[in-house]
């Protein structure tokens, strides 16, 4: 019994003293795997002891949600509302006043941008209605752009006409990509009537033009050659020093 005692007293002092010494001097041959084993490691007594501390505590280690230091709780609660509800007018109407009218100029902001991100675009554009009813709001060319493109790039051009409307009523002008984007929508849509509008409205831009715009027509209206000379001659007054390809004239219908 004695012995027993001793035996259990000596494993615990003893593996003590022996842990004592690794951390005081460094052993010749490391337990740890070699370098070639580990990449960009170093096998010094510090770097090993600094390995043995790195370990997992059972915490996460980030957000789960990419947007939790963008957006608040309550911004994205109403988020989560407006999508719920955005198949049912009057329950989406009766949110609107009971939570989102209530948020903050950052958090309504924040939504719109989230809005956006999840490309929600009649809720984004929803959203904006509401947030220029404020009384802080003012016109911000940089909204319209992005509410603009991704109304485009999803060919619903009769809200980008109203948001169009709307932009030219607070004086706002348009950059090239906008320009290109609306363009590129109504030719898609099947209707040059409305994006040869859009290019005058273009001609009449404070800013310089940009080729993109152009060519993007000149392309569009291949159908339509009457149209396209027109935009052909501007085009070379413009940039006379640039090339414009005329594809054949079968392309055309002419024999």
């Amino acid at each position: 019994m004695a012995s027993r005692a001793i035996s259990r007293w000596k494993i615990p002092y003893l593996s003590a003293i022996f842990v004592r010494n690794i951390m005081r001097t460094p052993t010749q041959e490391s337990f740890l795997p070699s370098r070639s084993m580990i990449p960009q490691v170093e096998c010094s007594s510090d770097k090993t002891m600094w390995i043995l501390k790195q370990y997992h505590d059972g915490r996460p280690r980030g957000p789960l949600w990419r947007g939790k230091k963008l957006i608040g709780k309550e911004a994205l609660s109403v988020v989560l509302g407006l999508k719920r509800f955005k198949n049912d007018e009057e329950k989406l109407q009766k949110f609107i006043k009971s939570h989102v009218l209530r948020l903050l100029k950052m958090d309504m902001i924040a939504v719109l941008s989230e809005l956006e991100r999840q490309e929600e675009v009649s809720l984004a554009v929803m959203m904006f209605k509401v947030i220029q009813k404020q009384d802080w709001y003012k016109p911000d060319v940089f909204v319209y752009k992005d509410l603009i493109i991704a109304l485009a790039r999803s060919q619903k051009m009769d809200e980008v006409m109203q948001l169009w409307e709307s932009m030219k009523k607070e004086n706002q002008f348009p950059d090239s990509q906008t320009y290109t984007e609306v363009i590129r929508g109504f030719l898609k849509y099947g209707s040059p009537a409305d994006a040869m509008n859009v290019y005058e409205h273009m001609k009449n831009s404070p800013d310089p033009p940009e080729e993109l715009p152009f060519r993007i027509l000149l392309k569009g209206l291949l159908p339509y050659p009457l149209l396209r000379n027109k935009v052909k001659q501007d085009f070379e007054e413009i940039f006379p020093d640039q090339n414009i390809y005329d594809p054949p004239e079968e392309i055309f219908g002419v024999r």
